[in-house]
This record gives structure tokens, sequence and C-alpha cells, in this order.
């Protein structure tokens, strides 16, 4: 009902539109509009439901209890049948499946009581009540199958149990919610959940099966207890039938612990026998261990034989317990794994105990260890669907090969001291082989797993948030221990040992959480992980303290403490294990497909061969140790090595064929390759006009699907090289994703090229398309060879460089896309970037930020200040140029992405969630307002004149702006001080921007005071409004370890006053009239550098904020503090010296040499500059250097005050130029290492040679002497040397490329190449004239004005291409040395290239000429004659531009040849042009009918009108020729000496 209005509203919406591109960008974004509506409507629709989902759930858990009652009473009537499908074994897996998730839903359950939130308390009531019907059908159809009563009746009473608990936990829970935050309601829930966990526990302790291991877990405790003596009587038997009895025990124990292993795989019935046959033979066992610790000769040898046994104990209880979980739950991910590794720890304790305790012949007891271990690891090839350890494919066949190479040594090992009777070697031979046989079997069973798992099929399984089976086993370990220590024959040293337990598994239970809640984006979990890990430390701490008190005292009541603090720590590790087992935390197991199966079956065959010859292999050296001379024997031997080699090399073959991922990288290459002969077949037929255009599909879906797939591929780009660095397991699935997507691309592009007229176009689109495919074909064949072998060095390199190529092309192709979009006004491409901007924003913590809060907050405010200009930018644009909203819609599009990214940077690194969670709202809201804004740009572009549409557009900025306010006010909140300081920073910036301004005006001298004000009028302002500044100065300092609140009142107020102080001294250099411009500009650069101090101190105080004293922050702002103290006193002394004549130099010359430091300190520190110079820019700024030298030795010399003031002012500009634009050129992205520093080097001591040569100046003006100023020549000259150095390494910036720019030669090419660009304008100029339009008569034809414009465009073309030739015939000269470089004599090559220079000049000034008069022909402006002449004048100034070039020419140069040719070209379009106008003319005046009037006064009349008429022309004819011969005279005076020649010889 509250979804209704939404959709009713979208609807009329749609019914009333009439344009069909604004129908389509509604629907663009409908989807996403419908889908945020819903959303809002179910939040309020659940925030009015949630109390009545604790009822609800009430209601349902007490009708289950009553269904219980009413099952059990069918029973004891015999009337409870199964239902279909239920079977014994299904139904226990489904009821341990259900306790794991009653216990995790009850988890959250108590979470979120805890917070007080009973809409989601009301949740989670809900998913108890659910998981609890789960478990009562499960129970039910256990009892169903179950034939002995008891057993029946006792699994539905406990049943019945768990619902009675489970009601009692959720009235408590309502009543809890009714009081958030009473402690007596926290405990009662802790205390009625602890009982429904007790419950559970009961209730799975009663599934067939689980009893027996239930009872063979007691049997080894009750069994271990005898290991709690200090006394072990001495047996009866003999030291050889303890010895024989120990060896019988631990073969049948071992050989019960194999079986387990299968039956827990298998049904209930097998564990139950298995179970019970394990207890039996502990039991025996454990028996046979304490007779042989009582033959024990020493107390020592006593201790570690029961120290073994404990071992045996622990490792056999850990293996119960992973039966059971794992019948229990077999589809749980690592179980089986856990499994089999209890399996070989039982093993492997039992070998260690046989060896110390056995005396066998030598070599005897390494052959049973060695049995005995293949036995057990031969499980892990029965089914490896699950991995083993962490190795990586490329590290599995490392170990193969390593272990075989081992495995050969020991063969022959064993062989050879068989032979040779050398027995404590033939075991250490043996034990070798051991070991490198378990290698083998592990490498091969992983590898088999991941070829199994690489199958694009299957798919790999995936680690959970925390591993539950870890945290089972760390509450095993620590039950155990506190039932150790409240045994209360527990001895002192024991006491100890658990504790040292206890302490271990808490501490790796503390730090799993810890890494839990990292790790998670749940907000919830996050606190209940940091809130268990703080609940298990206090406890366990708490027990330490009553264990050490116990030590101290071993007594009755300190025992009693101890007892009474290990229950706090079980209910804790309880309550803490209960919530790790939730399945959201859970791993998800590994689906291998049978393909996957099938292409494994080789390796675990070959491994499988290599065990069973191994284990006959050991079997036959056992008996050859004994007896070695038994040929038959030995026979057998040499067949059993023969089929371990031959099975290992085969399991290698097959490990290398098999490689995850080649067969996929191969298909891979190939469906590229035939992509890549789609597009040169389609390149062809666009080329030849024969592109066939699609018309089953619009050009803009055909876009969309580009612009998708390149974003997909995109995104693949990285997983694949990943797995080709270091995954091979992934490698297959990531190929073939990748490469899915470009046959949908490539048939995209395709028919978009097919829809575009422009054959240019059409052949970009191709080629980027290409371009990306060849890209990713390399990078295909590069991760081919990688195959996720990360040792391979040199494949890394190769595939590091075709990632990026990939990348480039990507980045290429969809700019490309992107400009293309925005162009036509598509916008769906942009709808979807701000979608998945907001997604992976949404989506939680990906990699660790590595700045802080304020790094992102900084950032965040620049990104949303730049979509606001954005934003208003469109608003403009929207009235005045439609067209170019694209641009802007997709320039907003890339902001919004970079905003949220940063944006979830930001909310990770916030104080608290609630702040970052604001921020990401905030910044969503937003997000959804762009995307409404782009929707509304791209219908205004497809209907520029559709008034509701702008209006709409108006409306959607508005919100725009808006929402970004809300982003600026929600980083404030986050922190407002540091926003504060963002916010000062910025004003601080504009105040220096004004007093540069200020500074221009006062330079210029038009800095005028007003009235008749003096200096003294604003003295004493500026002092005060100084000294306020300095106590805010203070605050700020203080305020970065003070509150947020102080740190904003700080900033703001130190803003307010450096700008009443900006003012103030504006109006006091004012007051010292523009008539001493040099004095105001020293009073306005004190105050700028007081604001530049302050600038730097708020970005130090904004960095510094919230951080510890010793933080390099702290540091950091300590040093700027110092600096503005020290600028703030430099302005008050030049203050109090200005209108004093005998000082006001000199203090302006110290504050100059201070300002100087200060600017050497930042170019000196690291950080990049924040744009880069070329080094051109960089030499002009090194000649003020000179100037401000000359300046200072003449100040130094003459001592007059004015002109140390200029001196002062200029050396500050100067010098601050100077190491800008050296630091700018240094860190250009062309220029090399070496070159950089030696820049920076020179920069640096330029700077301080010049800081030398002001410090001596000021030692000068205080003291006169000759002396000193005689050495000023040295200081004078060690700054040149520097500034020389500095020009050589800007020099070297350019490398090979350097040119002087004052050069002629250098010049003369400029000026060619100027030329050619004019004439290239002029000839576009042309293209785009057409004949004018008149009306058609019957004599009249439209030829001319079509030669005029197709002769004028190939002489524009020719002009072109002669002036290009001329710049190649100089730089020829150039390196044949008939020019130099740099000319030895610059009159003499000067006026060669002069002569060139105008040349060119000529010929562009012609061809301009020329346009303008076909230009005014073609209008209809200008007489044929101007015409003709215009292409007159370029041939003439063509052929003095071919002499200024031939006179040093070599006349058999192609480049001279090329000239000729070009000059040739000009000539013939200048004569072609002559002739059309010249034909035209003359056809005109033969067309030109003279009409003679019949009358004769009239006839008389006409005949002298004629004659007036010729006389004046002949008159206008004759003046016209003296001009010419005038113009010619006056310019031949000003003729290189090349050109008069030419004049003469015409």
């Amino acid at each position: 009902f509250l979804c209704g209005p939404a959709t009713r509203c979208s609807g009329q919406v749609m019914g009333v539109l009439s344009n069909l591109q604004y129908t389509h960008a509604y629907k663009v974004n409908m989807t996403e509009c419908i889908s945020y509506d819903l959303f809002v409507c179910l939040t309020q629709a659940q925030e009015a439901c949630g109390p009545l989902e604790i009822d609800n759930a009430l209601t349902m858990v007490r009708g289950l209890e009553r269904d219980m009652q009413e099952t059990k009473a069918s029973a004891a009537e015999g009337k409870l049948k199964p239902l279909p499908g239920e079977t014994l074994e299904k139904c226990s897996q489904d009821l341990g499946s259900s306790t794991k998730a009653v216990s995790s839903a009850i988890a959250q359950l108590l979470s979120e009581a805890t917070q007080g939130n009973e809409n989601y308390t009301g949740m989670a009531a809900r998913d108890v009540a659910q998981a609890l019907r789960s478990l009562a059908s499960s129970a039910r159809g256990v009892a169903a199958n179950t034939d002995d009563p008891h057993a029946r009746n006792a699994m539905l009473d406990c049943t019945a149990d768990v619902m009675d608990k489970s009601a009692s936990l959720i009235e408590e829970t309502k009543r809890a919610i009714a009081k958030p935050g009473d402690p007596d309601s926290q405990q009662r829930l802790a205390q009625v959940a602890k009982a429904v966990s007790q419950a559970l526990n009961r209730s799975v302790n009663c599934l067939p099966g689980q009893r027996d291991v239930d009872n063979a877990i007691r049997t080894v405790g009750e069994a271990s207890k005898k290991l709690l003596s200090d006394k072990f009587p001495v047996s009866g038997k003999s030291f050889q039938e303890a010895q024989a009895n120990l060896n019988e025990a631990a073969a049948g124990l071992n050989q019960s612990a194999n079986e387990l292993v299968q039956a827990s795989r298998g049904t209930t019935q097998d564990l139950s026998k298995a179970s019970g046959k394990f207890g039996q033979d502990f039991n025996h066992f454990l028996q046979a261990g304490v007779d042989m610790a009582g033959q024990s000769q020493s107390k020592e040898d006593q201790t570690q034989v029961v120290t073994n046994l404990k071992t045996i104990s622990m490792s056999s209880s850990k293996l119960l317990l992973a039966a059971k979980a794992l019948s229990t739950d077999p589809n749980s991910p690592n179980l089986k794994n856990q499994l089999a590794a209890a399996a070989r720890a039982v093993t492997d304790s039992i070998n260690q105990l046989i060896s110390m305790c056995t005396q066998q012949a030598p070599g005897q007891k390494e052959c049973d260890n060695a049995l005995r271990e293949l036995e057990t690891v031969g499980g892990m090839l029965e089914n490896p669907t699950e991995a083993v350890n962490d190795m990586g494919y490329s590290d599995c066949i490392d170990s193969v090969m390593e272990n075989s190479k081992i495995l050969g040594e020991a063969m022959a090992g064993i062989s050879h001291n068989a032979k040779n009777s050398n027995l404590p070697e033939f075991g250490d031979s043996v034990s070798s082989a051991s070991k490198a046989l378990c290698g083998l079997t592990e490498a091969a069973a992983q590898g088999a797993y991941l070829v199994g798992v690489s199958d694009p099929n299957s798919h790999a399984g995936q680690k959970g948030l925390v591993d539950p089976s870890q945290f089972a086993r760390a509450k095993q370990s620590i039950q155990m221990a506190c039932q150790n220590l409240v045994d209360p024959s527990c001895t002192q040293s024991q006491v100890l040992s658990a504790a040292t337990i206890v302490a271990k598994h808490t501490s790796a239970l503390c730090n799993a959480c810890r890494l839990a809640s990292s790790k998670t984006s749940n907000p919830v979990a996050k606190r209940q992980f940091v809130q268990s890990a703080k609940e298990v430390a206090n406890s366990t701490a708490n027990l330490v303290k009553s264990i050490k008190a116990l030590d101290g005292a071993f007594n009755q009541e300190n025992r009693q403490k101890c007892k009474e603090a290990t229950g706090p720590l079980i209910e804790a590790v309880d309550n803490l294990t209960a919530f790790a087992s939730n399945p959201e935390f859970a791993s998800v197991p590994a689906q291998i497909s049978p393909e996957g199966l099938a292409a494994m079956e080789p390796i675990v065959a070959a491994a499988k061969t290599m065990l069973e010859s191994s284990t006959g292999m050991i079997q036959t050296a056992r008996s050859l140790a004994v007896n070695p001379k038994d040929p038959p024997k030995w026979s057998v031997l040499a067949g059993h090595s023969r089929t371990v080699s031959d099975s290992i090399k085969k399991l290698i073959t097959n490990m290398r064929e098999k490689a995850p991922g080649q067969r996929e990288c191969d298909d891979a290459i190939e469906v590229l390759n035939n992509c890549i002969r789609e597009v040169d077949k389609a390149s062809l037929a666009a080329i030849s006009q024969q592109l066939t255009p699609r018309d089953d599909i619009s050009h803009e879906a055909l876009h969309e699907q580009m612009a998708a797939s390149v974003q997909e591929i995109s995104n693949l780009i990285e997983p694949v090289a990943i797995a080709a660095h270091s995954d091979a397991s992934q490698l297959g699935h990531k190929v073939s994703q990748m490469v899915s997507y470009f046959e949908p691309l490539i048939m995209a592009a395709i028919g978009t090229a097919s829809k575009i007229l422009n054959s240019q176009q059409q052949m970009s689109v191709l080629d980027q398309t290409k371009t990306l495919t060849e890209s990713a074909l390399q990078m295909l064949y590069t991760a081919k060879e990688a195959g996720g072998n990360h040792k391979a060095a040199h494949t890394q390199e190769a595939l590091e460089e075709s990632v990026q190529m990939m990348k480039e092309a990507v980045d290429d192709l969809a700019a490309t896309l992107s400009e293309a979009a925005s162009a036509a006004g598509a916008v769906g491409v942009m709808v979807n970037s701000i979608s998945q901007a907001i997604n992976k924003m949404e989506d939680g913590p990906g990699m660790e930020p590595e700045g802080t809060f304020v790094d992102y907050q900084t950032t965040m405010v620049k990104t949303a200040k730049a979509i606001a200009v954005t934003v208003q930018e469109m608003v403009t644009k929207s009235n005045t140029n439609p067209d170019e909203l694209g641009g802007l819609a997709n320039q907003l599009t890339t902001e919004f992405g970079d905003l949220a990214s940063e944006a979830r940077c930001a909310a990770m690194t916030a104080e608290n969630d609630e702040i970052g969670s604001h921020i990401r709202k905030q910044v969503s809201e937003l997000g959804y307002s762009c995307t409404g804004l782009v929707s509304k740009a791209g219908a205004l572009q497809c209907s520029p004149n559709d008034s509701y549409t702008k209006k709409e557009l108006i409306d959607s900025a508005r919100k725009v702006s808006e929402k970004v306010s809300h982003v600026l006010a929600a980083l404030q909140a986050g922190n407002r001080g540091t926003q504060a300081c963002i916010t000062a920073a910025s004003a601080v910036s504009g105040i220096i921007a004004d007093l540069d301004t200020t500074i221009m005006f006062a330079t210029a001298g038009t800095l005028n005071r007003e009235n008749a004000e003096t200096f003294a009028d604003h003295r004493e302002h500026i002092l005060k409004t100084a000294k306020v500044l300095v106590e805010d100065t203070k605050l700020l300092v203080s305020g970065a370890g003070a509150s947020q609140e102080k740190l904003a009142q700080a900033a703001q107020s130190s803003v307010n006053t450096i700008t009443k102080l900006a003012d103030v001294v504006k109006l006091g250099a004012a007051s010292l009239g523009a008539e001493d411009p040099e004095t105001q500009v020293v009073l306005i650069n004190a105050v700028k550098d007081v604001a530049k101090a302050l600038g730097d101190l708020i970005s130090a105080t904004k960095a510094a904020a919230g951080k510890p004293h010793d933080d390099p922050a702290m540091l950091q702002l300590k040093s700027s503090a110092k600096v503005m103290v020290t600028n703030v006193t430099s302005l008050l002394k030049t203050v109090k010296a200005v209108e004093d004549e005998a000082t006001k130099g000199t203090r302006a010359l110290e504050a100059t040499i201070e300002h100087i430091k200060q600017e050497l300190a930042v170019f000196s520190s690291p950080d990049p500059p924040p744009k880069t110079a070329t080094p051109e820019e960089f030499i002009r700024m090194t000649k003020g250097i000179t100037l401000a030298t000359a300046k200072a030795v003449a100040a130094g010399n003459s001592c007059r005050q004015e002109d140390v003031i200029a001196t002062a002012n200029l050396s500050r500009r100067a010098i601050a130029d100077m190491l800008h634009s050296c630091k700018q050129a240094a860190f250009h992205p062309e220029v090399k290492r070496d070159v950089q520093s030696r820049a920076l080097r020179f920069g640096s001591e330029c700077a301080t040679g010049y800081l030398g040569l002001l410090e001596h100046v000021l030692v000068i003006i205080q003291k006169p002497s000759h002396d000193l100023k005689q050495q000023l020549a040295h200081f004078s000259k060690r700054v040149a040397g520097s500034v020389t150095e500095l020009i050589q390494a800007a020099e070297a910036m350019k490398g090979t490329e350097w040119v002087d720019p004052e050069d002629p030669t250098v010049i003369a090419e400029n000026e060619l190449l100027g030329a050619a660009a004019a004439i290239e304008a002029a000839a576009k100029k042309l293209e785009q004239l057409k004949p004018r339009a008149k009306p058609k008569e019957a004599d009249e034809s439209l030829n001319f004005e079509e030669q005029i414009l197709e002769a004028a465009k190939s002489i524009a073309a020719a002009t072109s291409a002669l002036v290009k030739a001329a710049s190649a015939a100089q730089r020829e000269l150039v390196a044949q040395g008939k020019v130099g470089a740099i000319p030895a004599n610059a009159v003499d090559d000067g006026q060669w290239s002069q002569g060139l220079i105008s040349a060119a000049r000529m010929v562009a000034a012609a061809t301009n000429n020329l346009c303008e008069a076909a230009n005014s022909a073609v209008q209809g402006h200008a007489s044929e004659e101007k015409l003709i002449s215009s292409a007159k004048q370029v041939a003439a100034s063509t052929a003095q531009l071919l002499v200024a070039c031939k006179v040093k020419a070599d006349q058999d140069s192609q480049t001279m040849k090329r000239l000729q040719a070009a000059g040739n070209a000009v000539k013939r379009a200048s004569d072609n042009l002559v002739k059309a106008a010249q034909k035209a003319a003359f056809e005109a005046q033969d067309d030109q009918a003279v009409m003679v009037k019949s009358k004769m006064v009239g006839g008389i009349a006409q005949i002298i009108a004629a004659q007036e008429e010729m006389l004046r022309k002949e008159r206008e004819l004759e003046e016209a020729r003296k001009k010419l011969a005038m113009i010619r005279q006056q310019q031949y005076k000003f003729l290189p000496s090349e050109l008069r020649e030419d004049g003469q010889d015409q």
C-alpha cells in the first residue's frame, strides 16, 4: 500500500510524455527511481511492523513446542512414521545444520537486543523461529527413523526442551528491549541464552553415532586420568612383553583412527561402530603405555613416556571431535582436512612414543613408523575436493620435483644400506623416504584439487570471515584445561601447564576476533566480535590472576577462587563460539564439476600407485634389513622401486600437462585471433565503402553494448594479472570470463562503425577495438607463460608490461566512447557509471586506505566544489549552448566517481561508524541526484528547444547543488575543525591572490592615496591587528591538540584577522602615495609573507589535528609556527621603518633575505611542485637573476636607500620565480633523475650565492668601506657561475633537441613554420567558401566563381608545401655546416636568415591577400583585376623565397629539388588562377553589349562621355605605375643582398 503512489506517479508521467527522446531518457532511470522508492516504502513498513515480529516469533516457537509434545505422543502410540524422502542420515545432517543455524540466530538476537534496536531485534527473533522450525522438522525425522524407544524419546524431549528454552529467551528479549541498558536484564538474557545452547548440545548428542562418539570421548578422558598419577607400578610382564604389547596396541589404535576417518564420511552405524572400537583400542593402548612407563628405569624416562601418552590422548580427543563435527555437517568446508590432520597427529604422536620406548633391531621401528605414516596420508587421495594447504600450483610442482629427488636418494640408500647391513643408515634412509613420500602425496592432492577447481564449470572454495573449527578446537582445549584446573588431584606444575594452554588459546581467539572485525562490513558483527574479544580477554585476565594466587599459596581457598574464575571464561568462549558459527561467516566449499574430476583423475591415480608401491617397497626392505641374503626379495624390492619411479614420472608429466588455465588460455587465444580477423574484414569493407549498416539495432544500443563490454574487460584485467602471477587455479576462470566479452565487443564495434558516415571515425573505432584485442592477445600469451608461477621472474616483467598496455588500450577506447556518448546525448553509460560508483562505495571495505580522514576530507571538499562548478556550468550551457551538455555530463560523472571512491576511504577512516555511514548516505543521495541531472542533460541535448526539459534540468541542478552542500556538511560533522581549516586555507589563498594584484598596481604606479591621508593614520591600526593575529596563531597551534570545536573557532578567527590586516595594510600602502611605488611594494610584500605563513600554518594544523606529540606532523606544525612569528615580527619592523628614510631600505633588504631563506626551504623539500614547466620557461626566469645581481652590486656601491629598496623588491621576485620554475622544470616527467638532481643542486647554489650577495650588501649599507665594496665582484661572479650552470642544466633537460632561442637560424625556422601555419589556416578558410547565390539569367555562367575557388585552394596547398620544403632546406644547410647552428658572425648569417624570414613572411602575406581577394570576388565585392594582382604577388614572393634558399644550397640536394618542385607548383597554380580570371574578364568584355542611342544629340553625348572616361583611365594607369615603381624602390633599400640580386634580374 505504501508503494502504490510511486508506481501510479511513474505511470502518469510516462503517459503525458510526448517527446520520444525524453521518454528514453526517463526510462534510463525509471528502474532505479522505482527501486529507490520501493526501498523507502519497505523500510517504513518494516519499522511499523518491527515490534510485532517478536510476538509472532514467540507464538511460532510455542506452537513448535506443542508439536513436539504431540509427536512424542504419536511415537508412544507407535504412529510416528518417517515422511517420504526422510532417511536417518539426511535428517541427522539436517539436524546438525539446523543446530548451527539456531546458535547463530540466537547470537544475532542477543547482539541486537544489547544494541536496543527494536526493529532489528524483531527480525532476529523471526530468524530464530525459522531456524527452530527447521530443527523441529529434522528432530521429528530422526525420531521417526530411530528404532530404539529410549533414543527416540530422548531426541524428542531434548528438542522440546530447546523450544521451551528458546521461548523463554524471546520473552526475556522482549523485556530487555523495554529496558535498554539495564544490567539485570542483560544478565538474565545471557543466562537464558546459555540454557538454550546447552539444550541444543544435548539434542545433537542424542543423534545416533553422536552418542557413541561422546562415549568414546568420555572413555578417552576417563582412561587418561591414569596419567595424572605420580606413581606407575611395575606390571608382572617383562620388558620385551611390554614392548610387544605396546607395538600391537599402537598398530590397532592407528588402524582404528583410519577406520574412524572413513566412518565419519559414511553412515551413522559405521560411525557408531568405529568410535566404539576406537575407544576400546585407545583404552588398550593407554594401558600398554602405562605398563611401559612402569618399566622405565629413571624418573626422567617415565615423565617423557607419560608426556607422550598425554599428547596421544589430546590428539585422540581432537580426532573424535573432528569426526563428530564432520558426521553432523558433511558439507562444511575444511572439516575433511581437519579430520585428516587430526588422524596424522595421532599417527605422529604414536610413532614418537614407539620410537622412544621400543628396542628393536635398528631400522625396524623406522619401517613401522613409515608404514603407519603412509597409511594415514593415503586418505588425502580418496577425494581431494578441498585445499590441503596454501600452496599454489607451481609450488606443488616444485614440491613434487624436490621430494622426488630426495626420494630417489633415499631409495638408493635403502637398497645400498640393506645390502651392506648398515642398519642405522638404513633407518635414516627409510625415515627420509617416508617424509618425502608424505610431501609428494600432499603436493599431489593439492595439485589435483587446484586442477579440479580451475575447470571453468567448477567453483573454488572461499575462505570465510572466521574458521568455526578453530574456535571449536580452542573451546575444547580451554574447557579441558579448565577441567584440569578444578580437578582436586591437579598438581602445581599441571596448574601452570593448564594456565599456559588457556592463555595460548584465548590469545588466538582474540586475534581472530580482531581480524574478523577489521574484515567485516557489518557494523553489528564488527561490534560483537570486539565485545566478545573483550569479554574473553577480561575473564582470562581474572583467571590468570587467581592462578597466580594459587601458585603462590596452593590451598583450598585459592583453588575455589580459581574454579569460580573458570566459569565466566567458559561462558564467554561458548558465546563467542556460537556467534562465530553463524553461516554468514562460514566458508563456501568448493564445487568441482565432472570435467574437473576427470582432469584430476590421472594425478590422483599416479599418486595412489606411488603410495601402494612405496608401502610394498618399505615392507620388503624391512625383511631384507634382517635377512639381506634373500635373492627373491631383492627382485621384489627392485620391482617396487621401479614402479615408484615410474609413477612419480607419470605424476610429474600429468601435473605439467594438466596445469590449470593452459587449456583455457589456448581457447581464449583462438577466440581473440578470430576477433582480430573479423575486425580486419570490417576495416577492409569500410575502406572500400562496402560496410553494410546494421538495421536491426539502434546506434545508441550498440554504443552502450560496447561501453558495457569495455567496462567488464577493464574490471577483469587485474584479476587475470593476479591469477597469472600467483593463482593458477583462477587463471582459467578469469581468462574465460574476460574473453567472453570480446565477441560482443567486436560485434558492437562493427555495428557502430557501420552506422557512422565519416570514414575517419569509422576507422578510429575499428582501429582502437583492434588495438584492445591485440593487447589482450599479448597479455594472454604472457599470462599463459607465467601460469601462476610467482617464482618465474622472467615472465613477470613481460606480464606487467602487457597488463599496462592493455589498461592503456582500454582507457583509450573508453575515452573515445565516452566522448562520442556525450556528443550524441547518450547518457545510459554515464548513469551506469554513477550507479557502479555508488554500489562500489556502499560495498564497504576493499583495500585498506593509506591516508587519514583529514586527507580524504580535503580531497572530497575539492571534488565536491568541482561538482558544484560543473553543475553551474551545465545550467549556463542549457540556455546558451545545449550541445556542450554531453561533455559536461561526462565530466560530472567522472568527478562523482572520484568523490565516491574518496568517500569510501573517508567513511572507513572516520572517528566512528555513525559519521562514516552518514558520509556514505549523503554521497549516495548526491549520486542519485547526479543521475537525474545527467538524464535531463541527455534529454535536453536531444531536444534543445524543449522549455519543459530545460526547466527540469535547472531543477535537477538545484537539487545536486543542495546535495553537494549536504556532503560538505557531513564532512564538517566528521571533523568540524579540520573542515574549518580547509575553508580557511582556501580563504587565505584568495587573500594572497588579491595582494599580488595590489602589488601589480603599486609597481605600475597607480596605487594612489585617498584624500590627504598619511601613513601615520594607519600605523596603529596595523600594529594592533598584527598583535591580534599573533594571539590567533597561538590558539591555532594549541587547537591541533584540542577539540574540533576549538580548532574550528581558531581557524575562523585567524582568517577574519588576516583579512582585516591585509585590508588595513593596503590602505597604509596607498597612503604612501604612488610616487613611492617601491616602498608600497615592500609593505604589501611584508603582509603577503604573513598571509603565506598563515596558510602554511593552517595546513600544518589540519595535518597535526589529533596526532600524538611525537608525530612528525607535530614537528612540522612547530616549524610553521616559528615561520609565522618571524614573518609577523618582520611586518611590524617594516611598518615602523616605512617612513624612516634612513632605514627603510635596510629593513626591506632584511625582509627580502628572510623571504628568500623561506623560499629556499620550500625548494629544498622533497615534495613535488603542483605543476611542471618547460626548460625554456626556466631559462627565461634565470635572466631576471642577472639583472637583479647588477642592481644589487649597484646598490652596494651607491648605498642609497632608494636603490636598496628597488634591489630588495627585484631580488625577491627574481629569486622566487627562478626557484619555482627550476623545481617545476626539474620535476617534468621527461626529465631524467640525474639531470633533475643537477638542476635542483645548482638552483639551490644560485639562491644561496645570491643570498650571500644580499647579506654582503646589507653589511656594506650598515658599515660602508672600500674593501667591502671590492668584494662585491666576487659575490656577483659566484652568482653568474651558478646561473651558467643552471642554463646548462636546462639544456640537458632538453637533451639533443636543445636549440638557442636567440639563434637567427632558429628564428628563421620558426618564422617558416609560422608562415606554413598561416597558409594552412587560409586554405581552410577557402574550403569553407562557396559561390554566392544569385538568380539565374539566360546569358550568365556560374563557372567563374568555382574556378576561382579551386585555383585559390590549389595555390594555398602549394604554398604550404613550399614553405615546409624551405624549412627542410634550412635544416639541411645547418646540418652541412654552411649555416652554423650558433653563428660565428651573426651579421652575415643573420642576413641570410633575415632574407629567408622576410621571404617566408611575404609568401604568407601574399597568400592571405589572395584568399581575401578570392573571398571578395566570390561574394561580388572585388574586381577580377584585384584577384589577378594577388595571384601575381604570390608568384613573385615565391620566386624570392626560392632565391633566398638557393644562395648557399647544393644544386644536387634532394631537399632543394623538392623545394624547386614546390615552387613550380605554386607558380603553376598562380598562372592558372590568372588565366581563369583574365578569361572571365575577357568573356565579360565580349559579352558586354553597348546600346547606341538613335538620336543625334544623345549619340554625341555618349561619345564625349566615353572619351572622357578613357582619358581618365589612362591618367589613373600612369599614376598607378609611378606609385608601384616608388614602392619597389623603397622595398629594395631594406631587402637583403640575395633578394636585391633577384630584383635586378627581374
